[in-house]
């Protein structure tokens, strides 16, 4: 048995069409304020694409360039300008930023309401307690993925692999609120593969590439790769070893193609959220 593919690209141009239609049918302005410091080729490319969707659903883009060495105080002033800005209604700080850079400080000084990362304390807070306005786009992404299937989250066991702020723990309060029955595993987790191999949804998330093998895997799962590794020889992969898992899993994401394209969708629904919001 191979699994069934789960097109990342398909279902977010599916979700970016619904955005623009919405945005066209009901005349809105949105805006959204991308800041990115220094010139990292990795952000720079997700720059751009970020820049790419908002054309494509209508959403104006303002790109704020600053210098790597910009001063804590110049990034928190710009942030303070944005959240004053009506004509901005999302706000993303591309992360990492430069060492010397607080990276909770400046998250923690864009407005909540423009949050459209949904970095921000008050943001996670709510995920936590299921009354949110913004998911973070990744595991939003995920959930979309998952919903594609067809198949219900309720009394699934979900394992998601890795614990990080941005994609373990809100992966993981999401798989909750629909009613599955959620493992986290992360670096101290004892006997991993046995953990792994019950799980109905299995969610990596660690950032080791090739990590997930099919002694991993329970038959007829669906597993969401949301690893992006490149190797030594240049091309990309994922967390989850494709060749071998694919021929058990019952659904499985491609990297690239899978989460990826999800991540910035998921984006531009939030900042179309946020104007919504701020229009009220």
């Amino acid at each position: 048995m191979s699994a069934k593919i789960i097109d990342g690209k398909a279902i977010s141009a599916a979700v970016k069409e619904q955005v623009r239609a919405e945005i066209e049918r009901d005349k809105l302005n949105v805006g959204l304020a991308v800041v990115i410091v220094g010139d990292d080729p990795a952000s720079r490319v997700y720059v751009n694409n970020k820049k790419k969707a908002c054309e494509l659903c209508g959403i104006k883009s303002f790109e704020y360039a600053l210098p790597a060495d910009c001063s804590e105080e110049q990034l928190l002033e710009l942030v303070d300008t944005l959240n004053n800005d009506s004509s901005v209604n999302g706000i993303l700080v591309q992360l990492p930023l430069p060492s010397h850079l607080d990276e909770k400080r400046v998250i923690e000084r864009i407005s909540p309401i423009k949050d459209v990362d949904a970095f921000h304390e008050s943001n996670v807070g709510k995920i936590m307690i299921g009354n949110y306005s913004f998911l973070p786009c990744t595991p939003a992404g995920c959930m979309e993925l998952i919903h594609s299937t067809g198949i219900d989250v309720a009394g699934k066991e979900c394992v998601v692999i890795g614990r990080s702020n941005i994609v373990g723990k809100p992966m993981a309060m999401l798989l909750l609120h629909e009613n599955g029955t959620v493992t986290v595993c992360h670096s101290k987790t004892k006997n991993l593969a046995e953990v792994c191999s019950r799980a109905d949804i299995l969610v990596a998330a660690v950032g080791r590439p090739n990590f997930v093998t099919a002694d991993m895997v329970k038959e007829g799962a669906v597993v969401i790769d949301v690893g992006i590794n490149r190797l030594e020889t240049g091309s990309l992969c994922g967390d989850v070893k494709f060749d071998e898992v694919s021929e058990k899993a019952g659904w499985i994401t491609p990297v690239p193609g899978g989460v990826g394209p999800m991540t910035i969708a998921m984006l531009m629904r939030n900042t179309v959220t946020a104007c919504r919001i701020q229009s009220k």
